[in-house]
């Protein structure tokens, strides 16, 4: 599991299992995995998403993170996937609109 330590803290408890194998990311970095996949799918493809609804969908996960460190409400890992995903999708797009029109 110490593949990916430096980039995530890979606890048990907020990963995916398949069978009795753990993924070597949480659930929120698998999420964000998918996300930067799918981000950079649409950006080869030509395809956007507005810079606001980029931004909106970060803001969404930081949200989620901040109600579960707060304790104001516990996330569960479907949760953490869904924002993550969102997440790496407008990290994706807000990186190639910067790069559009630095470009």
């Amino acid at each position: 599991m110490n593949i990916f330590a430096n980039t995530c803290h890979q606890k048990a408890e907020r990963s995916f299992f398949i069978s009795k194998y753990q993924f070597p990311i949480c659930a929120r970095c698998t999420g964000l995995m998918l996300g930067y996949i799918l981000g950079v799918s649409l950006a080869f493809s030509g395809k956007q998403v507005n810079l606001l609804t980029n931004l909106v969908f970060i803001l969404i996960m930081f949200i989620d993170w901040f109600l579960q460190y707060k304790k104001i409400k516990k996330s569960n890992n479907y949760r953490r996937l869904f924002t993550g995903f969102l997440c790496g999708l407008g990290i994706i797009g807000v990186c190639y609109t910067v790069l559009i029109h630095v470009l």
